[in-house]
């Protein structure tokens, strides 16, 4: 295929999640497979990691999370319906239940949320870059609306949309795997609307629900992108991110967001990530499609071009 210009940033998620993550993440980065990297504020080295992003001036956005380990909102001083009876948040799929059982007070998340880029704020003494949302929470339906105008409120105009063209096709992916990005994917084309009403931007093309993990290589990513830019004229240049989870895998009892580690951050999986994105192989397949890394701060102040964003969403209908 003609592949038009490409600037991508690759954001690494999850940072001040553990000493050993961050580690990887800030090794990605000075390396400079990393250009963005998106922090837990209630994760277990939320602080260690907001020095290194200014001692490494890397650009970091906030990671909003209402799905795994403690608050640091008003919820964490008395009940709420975005906790179990322990005080956690409910979980990857128990928050998802009960946003669609519209048991979750949606007031009570825009106070999580202002508490978190209040405490980002405090942690690097400025707005962040963007602000996407830990385990795709951001984009679940009445949330989207409430996250688009906290985040016009504070300012912050980049956010993902984890749409991903041809996921359904991407046989690799074990079925639990595929059916959660086929919902993620669903929830963010319906999140569109909120997000664009709200004046937020982002890139246009997004990959990495499909080189998640093991599923992560050089043919994989540059595969994932040729898919997302199918149709494009020859000569238009896109912008585009990719989702990365790198780092030294977390050993517990370190790390977390107030319950200790997950598997997820405890899997091999992590490293192979981080061995990917920093070896020669990939930088030099991106380099031959013609993708230039960047930081958002180098992307044009805008949204995608309502013809481009139409074309997609088009094309990635079910």
């Amino acid at each position: 295929m003609a592949w038009p210009r490409v600037r991508l940033v690759v954001t690494a998620d999850d940072f001040g999640y553990c000493p050993r993550r961050d580690e990887g993440i800030v090794e990605a980065f000075l390396a400079g497979a990393v250009t963005s990297v998106s922090l837990l504020v209630n994760g277990a080295t939320a602080e260690s990691a907001a020095e290194l992003a200014r001692r490494h001036r890397i650009p970091t956005g906030l990671h909003a999370n209402l799905s795994e380990g403690r608050p640091v909102g008003p919820a964490r001083h008395g009940a709420s319906s975005l906790l179990s009876p322990e005080g956690f948040f409910l979980g990857k799929m128990g928050f998802r239940e009960a946003v669609a059982a519209k048991d979750v007070a949606l007031s009570q998340v825009r106070e999580e949320l202002e508490a978190q880029l209040s405490r980002f704020q405090e942690l690097l003494g400025r707005k962040p870059t963007h602000v996407d949302g830990h385990q795709h929470v951001h984009v679940l339906p009445g949330v989207c609306q409430v996250f688009a105008e906290a985040l016009q409120a504070h300012g912050v105009r980049f956010t993902r949309l984890p749409l991903e063209r041809g996921l359904g096709d991407c046989t690799w992916l074990e079925a639990p795997a595929r059916a959660f990005a086929c919902a993620v994917e669903r929830d963010a084309r319906a999140a569109v609307g909120p997000f664009s009403r709200s004046g937020l931007r982002w890139t246009d093309a997004f990959v990495g629900l499909s080189t998640c993990g093991r599923h992560m290589s050089a043919h994989r990513v540059s595969g994932a992108l040729a898919r997302a830019l199918e149709g494009t004229p020859t000569g238009h240049s896109l912008t585009a991110e990719l989702m990365a989870h790198p780092g030294y895998p977390s050993v517990p009892p370190a790390g977390g967001c107030g319950e200790g580690p997950d598997a997820f951050s405890c899997s091999w999986e992590r490293l192979h990530e981080l061995r990917v994105l920093t070896e020669p192989t990939l930088q030099a397949r991106l380099a031959q499609d013609g993708v230039q890394l960047c930081a958002l701060h180098d992307l044009e102040s805008k949204r995608p071009g309502e013809a481009t964003l139409a074309t997609f969403l088009e094309s990635s209908q079910p």
